[in-house]
């Protein structure tokens, strides 16, 4: 435990360096180990490209054994902390979440509102009592768990709301009070937007990118200069890599 707390400590420390901190987001031991030996401190591991990696559906296609058994291979292959995304928590308990986490080397995750097995968000409060259950069975373990509440508020897909970035801004507002150290509010539209988020919140945001074309809100650059705190790709670097891989075997078609 005493790694995993010395990692967890790490890894919030690199939110709050005053530089935009980069995750690139993985699937395997191969994909983290490439992109350790790369020099980024840390990662983070996506369930889309977990799944995908794993021949199963994201959005809850995986059981928390699976999504557990992928993460386990990853955090074994490589030094650096390691954040992870488990959805909406598998219809798991908060205290046995962060127990069987901990237990698989992750030192931070991802937590979505979005109940896939129900077909619904959670409410802005019922989220955020998730989050601060989280937060608590971290405290308790004594490990500064970096917990990355994530909204799906403004996807408009399971719910639909007349102020969708309104709507995201008080449930990422809600989480934060709650305890978690990031946030993300998935598929900011624009750059005017990402100003209004960053202006509202206290601590950092998640924004998702594509690693060659960055994301709608702006390009790397933009997104650094505008006092974005953390990038991780999500689906994207998988996405950016089988193109290439495509491109390097149709010759041999």
């Amino acid at each position: 435990m005493t790694d995993l707390a010395a990692k967890a400590s790490e890894l919030l420390r690199l939110h709050h360096t005053g530089e935009t901190l980069v995750l690139p987001t993985v699937w395997d031991a191969w994909s983290a180990q490439t992109v350790a030996e790369a020099g980024f401190p840390a990662l983070s591991v996506g369930s889309h490209p977990l799944a995908n990696s794993r021949g199963q559906k994201d959005n809850e296609g995986m059981t928390l054994d699976d999504a557990l058994d992928g993460i386990r291979r990853i955090t074994g292959a490589v030094d650096v902390p390691v954040t992870a995304d488990v959805e909406s928590g598998y219809n798991t308990p908060a205290a046995e979440l962060v127990e069987r986490v901990l237990e698989a080397g992750a030192v931070g995750i991802n937590v979505e509102d979005t109940v896939h097995s129900e077909g619904r968000l959670r409410a802005v409060q019922e989220h955020a009592d998730y989050i601060g259950a989280i937060r608590a069975a971290a405290d308790a373990a004594g490990v500064e768990l970096v917990i990355n509440a994530r909204t799906d508020a403004l996807i408009g897909k399971v719910e639909k709301f007349d102020d969708p970035l309104g709507e995201a801004i008080r449930r990422a507002q809600a989480c934060e009070a709650a305890g978690a150290r990031c946030v993300y509010p998935v598929l900011i539209p624009d750059a005017e937007a990402l100003r209004t988020v960053l202006s509202a919140l206290s601590g950092p945001v998640n924004v998702t990118a594509h690693p060659v074309n960055g994301a709608a809100s702006g390009s790397f650059d933009e997104l650094k200069a505008a006092g974005v705190q953390r990038i991780t790709f999500g689906p994207l670097l998988q996405v950016a890599l089988a193109d290439k891989v495509a491109e390097l075997v149709k010759p041999w078609r």
